[in-house]
């Protein structure tokens, strides 16, 4: 009895997911060190353990690379957000926040992507686009639960609820690039929920009138 023993493709064709991989993680910590402007094929490559070709294989350009990179961290799945409460869920998402904003890689790479953007309209449309993805990702998440749990009015704004919520901790780790110590997130998450609920607030009859 004979076997059907199917070769795997070769070649150009083929395009191995841990090397792909390992060099989206290579020039992320090329950016963090030497920033875009500095950034070359060459020295991804070395860092990845694999040859010019290989990089040249998926991304024909280092503009190309790096756009990549920001538009796969912007499409990660989000946690689960769901505590059980609006206050639970927005104290999470900023402690999440805090965590991946803080991050020596994120807060070394944010600052030149925001610089390099000024000068390169590709770079300013993926990070825009890649933001704005992650703030409707957001607001669905946190509003959509609360106003199920009636927590908040079927008219809550996705949008304004991720500008109140990430704003402010976005401003501060990634521009000021000052810490955030946990008291002060907690006042903060509570500062984020009355600000919600008073954004939300439905008018009242005095003010229909």
């Amino acid at each position: 009895m004979k076997t059907d023993k199917r070769r795997a493709p070769a070649g150009a064709a083929v395009l191995r997911n841990e090397i792909t991989t390992a060099i989206r993680r290579a020039v992320t910590k090329e950016l963090a060190e030497v920033g875009y402007g500095r950034l070359s094929i060459e020295a991804v490559a070395r860092r990845a353990g694999v040859s010019k070709t290989a990089v040249y294989r998926r991304w024909r350009s280092k503009l190309e690379l790096v756009l990549d990179v920001v538009s796969a961290v912007a499409t990660r799945k989000l946690p689960m957000l769901d505590t059980g409460t609006l206050d639970g869920d927005v104290r999470l998402l900023l402690l999440v926040a805090t965590g991946a904003l803080g991050h020596p890689l994120a807060s070394q790479i944010i600052p030149d992507l925001l610089a390099e953007a000024a000068r390169n309209p590709q770079i300013a449309g993926t990070l825009q686009g890649a933001l704005k993805d992650y703030q409707d990702r957001i607001g669905e998440i946190v509003v959509g639960r609360a106003v199920e749990r009636g927590e908040l009015p079927a008219g809550a704004d996705p949008r304004a609820a991720a500008d109140l919520i990430i704003g402010p901790v976005y401003w501060r780790l990634a521009i000021a690039r000052e810490p955030l110590e946990p008291p002060e997130l907690a006042r903060m998450a509570d500062a984020a929920v009355a600000a919600l609920r008073v954004a939300c607030a439905e008018p009242d009859d005095d003010s229909r009138s």
